[in-house]
């Protein structure tokens, strides 16, 4: 049985990528730092979803969920969606904060894809899907700079990986989302939901499934092809 690790499995995106990969037969492992959230998801998936606390910035805690994954099964894929979101101003962010946004957004998926790479090198194929954001290709937002920069690093790493994983028959690719309806951004935007919305041109914020969508056909077959890009999923906000 093919085994995927999400992180950040525990709400939003992560959630709805979870629910999509197990809808379409993966095992997984639900990582999260809110071990309630992805036990409370695992009890809803049924068999084959196994909920593990995972701080993405510990790499003690990398190898444990590795560990679990290749009891669960073949482990074959690693999509990366963790992350803090703080809305600040530039000046207003502290060094203690910057360093730990990174230390989530982008230190977190090093950790990964460092531990997991090496066995989908020596398996011979496989996926990872990095979750990164339209943040990285802006000047201005409602994100913290602290943010847009840890999403912009992780684009880079995505090429990084790709190029070094690519002779192995692995594939590592990246979707930025634009402003995605979920508990995050509502939590955030408050009042100014339907003012976010207006500014895309589909008209609407999008919804995670839409994100789940479009891993999950990263992970397939049908996207061998497909490695070291960014997919930029937005509603022509970018227009």
């Amino acid at each position: 049985m093919r085994v995927a690790v999400v992180t950040g499995a525990g709400r939003g995106i992560g959630a709805a990528v979870a629910r999509r990969l197990h809808a379409d037969g993966w095992s997984l492992v639900l990582g999260d730092i809110d071990c309630d959230a992805v036990t409370l998801l695992a009890a809803e998936l049924g068999r084959d979803a196994a909920p593990v606390l995972l701080d993405v910035r510990d790499p003690a805690a990398w190898d444990h969920a590795v560990a679990i994954a290749r009891e669960v099964g073949d482990l074959a894929a690693l999509v990366n969606v963790a992350a803090r979101t703080d809305i600040r101003d530039l000046f207003e962010i502290t060094p203690e904060e910057w360093d730990d946004v990174l230390a989530t957004n982008l230190r977190g998926p090093f950790l990964g894809i460092r531990v997991v790479g090496p066995f989908l090198r020596e398996r011979g194929d496989g996926r990872i899907v990095n979750i990164a954001s339209d943040s990285a290709f802006r000047g201005r937002g409602v994100t913290g700079t602290h943010y847009a920069t840890s999403k912009a690093g992780l684009l880079a790493l995505t090429r990084r990986a790709a190029a070094a994983l690519a002779p192995s028959g692995v594939t590592v690719n990246a979707v930025a989302p634009g402003t995605i309806d979920g508990e995050t951004v509502r939590e955030l935007a408050g009042e100014r939901i339907e003012e976010l919305a207006s500014d895309v041109p589909a008209g609407r914020l999008g919804r995670p499934e839409e994100i789940a969508a479009l891993v999950a056909w990263l992970l397939s077959d049908e996207a061998a092809y497909v490695n070291g890009a960014t997919m930029l999923v937005d509603g022509g906000a970018a227009l």
